[in-house]
């Protein structure tokens, strides 16, 4: 972990920016180098397919980093799902902080591991998983990259994006996304909270296998 020196030497090398919804932080194509850590909100990573049709590679909860620093151009847009505020590098000044503070690329390269590890985990609920798995394991990704612990899950979390972009994700429809849930709440593995809040009453009671 960065001490309190450290953030704020790191907080002076970028710049804040703040992000409606719907609003794009980086392009595919730009050939800027930057990156950005993301304070609050959450952010979706997405490609476009040769048919215009929007894919979610990965979801980017507070403290997750995004951005290219090692590649000529930005391979996916990253786009705000709802307000956001990130502190935004340019390619030289976090080289430099970098440079100073030896601990940030250690906590750099920590965060993208897990950040990976995410991304892996949902892209892997596509393959051959039944419609429960793949619901159940969104959810259970989610709570985990909602936690401020890497050793337990969120109880309480909003679903950053709607039925329908979960539904693209997993490559369900929204009927079935919503028939999960409903049976998920049936059964005593969740509460729904609002319109995104999902509580986890029992993790365990969630079909992965």
């Amino acid at each position: 972990m960065l001490d309190e020196a450290e953030r704020e030497e790191l907080a002076k090398a970028g710049r804040t920016r703040k992000l409606k919804k719907g609003e794009t932080l980086f392009t595919a194509g730009m050939s800027e180098a930057a990156c950005a850590t993301l304070l609050s909100g959450a952010l979706k990573i997405t490609s476009t397919d040769v048919d215009g049709r929007e894919r979610i590679l990965s979801l980017v909860h507070p403290s997750g980093f995004v951005g290219e620093m090692f590649a000529p151009y930005m391979r996916h847009d990253v786009v705000a799902l709802g307000d956001s505020e990130l502190c935004v590098f340019s390619g030289p000044a976090f080289a430099e902080a970098i440079e100073r503070y030896p601990k940030l690329s250690q906590a750099l390269l920590r965060r993208t591991q897990e950040d990976l590890y995410a991304s892996r985990e949902l892209l892997a609920l596509t393959g051959n998983a039944s419609a429960e798995q793949r619901v159940s394991g969104a959810l259970l990704s989610i709570s985990r990259a909602a936690s401020d612990s890497p050793c337990h899950l969120a109880r309480r979390f909003d679903l950053p994006i709607s039925r329908g972009e979960l539904a693209d994700m997993l490559g369900l429809t929204i009927e079935t996304v919503s028939r999960m849930l409903t049976r998920f709440e049936r059964e005593g593995a969740i509460r729904r909270d609002g319109k995104r809040g999902i509580e986890l009453v029992d993790p365990a009671l969630l079909p992965l296998s």
